[in-house]
């Protein structure tokens, strides 16, 4: 049995993760900005789970919830980052107000989190971080790049975080989910801005209409998802990234491709930059 500390948890796919969690026998605190919220969620939970506040660009929400979990179970073994906010707009389009508040949220939000928790794992010499970015932090496209600019910077610190934790007993795994079927893309999710730019018609603004048909139309299905997240808890060597959904897979795939024909097209011109050998007289 293991505790497990869970942002986003009173809906989506945090939710979905914090059932499963309780299901399998585990301990959870599941935490939202509104505690009640995920009291409503889990109407006939039993002591195994701990509903609590925290708002993940309040630091001290943070630390007050982590101490909550401390004195209630006596340890954290899994921390799941869910809590996230999309962003819809071309790059010249977002204003700096909707980006920042996407980094506070998506990054500077785990940051902290990260923060308040990694000393009981450090301590514990035991543990799993488990981050939820997106296929979209690992390949971005028109409309979606600034929200994929805040899962690149949460993929590149996790990928330093691997490193770090490592050798110390810590596991980390990036979770990279494709369209599952929960409210994501819902207006209290997915912030789209009202600025328009004619010119990005056929490029952001048909992925500003392609998001609005596909809601709660997406092929992924969260109970497998968390089902497939909590069951990596399980697993000795978990992977660093793990691909959720066949249409995560497709553009990750693509992704791999294109960066190995580009690699082969131009690698004669990349190695071509280092300084040329010095020959010292014998």
């Amino acid at each position: 049995m293991s505790v497990w500390f869970i942002t986003g948890a009173s809906r989506g796919l945090g939710a979905e993760i914090a059932r499963e969690a309780l299901a399998r026998g585990h301990q959870v605190v599941a935490t939202a900005r509104d505690a009640e919220a995920v009291r409503r969620a889990f109407p006939e939970a039993s002591g195994s789970l701990l509903p609590v506040t925290l708002d993940v660009t309040e630091e001290s929400t943070i630390r007050t919830a982590v101490d909550a979990a401390l004195a209630r179970f006596g340890r954290i073994d899994v921390l799941v980052n869910n809590a996230g906010r999309g962003l819809v707009a071309a790059v010249e389009e977002a204003s700096d107000a909707a980006v920042r508040a996407s980094f506070d949220i998506n990054f500077f939000g785990v940051l902290s989190t990260l923060r308040a928790v990694l000393p009981t794992l450090r301590a514990q010499r035991s543990g799993h971080v488990i981050n939820i970015s997106s296929v979209g932090g690992f390949a971005s496209a028109p409309g979606v790049g600034l929200y994929g600019a805040t899962k690149f910077a949460l993929e590149g610190m996790s990928e330093a975080l691997h490193g770090e934790l490592a050798p110390l007993g810590v596991n980390v795994t990036i979770v990279e989910p494709g369209g599952f079927r929960t409210d994501f893309l819902d207006p209290s999710s997915l912030h789209t801005e009202p600025h328009v730019i004619d010119d990005y018609a056929p490029t952001a603004g048909a992925t500003r209409t392609a998001l609005a048909g596909f809601n709660h139309l997406q092929p992924g299905d969260p109970a497998k998802a968390a089902a497939a997240i909590v069951g990596i808890a399980d697993i000795a060597e978990p992977p660093l990234r793990l691909q959720l959904g066949t249409d995560s897979v497709a553009r990750v795939e693509a992704k791999l491709d294109l960066v190995h024909r580009e690699l082969a097209q131009y690698r004669a011109l990349a190695l071509s930059t280092d300084l040329a050998p010095v020959n010292h007289p014998a």
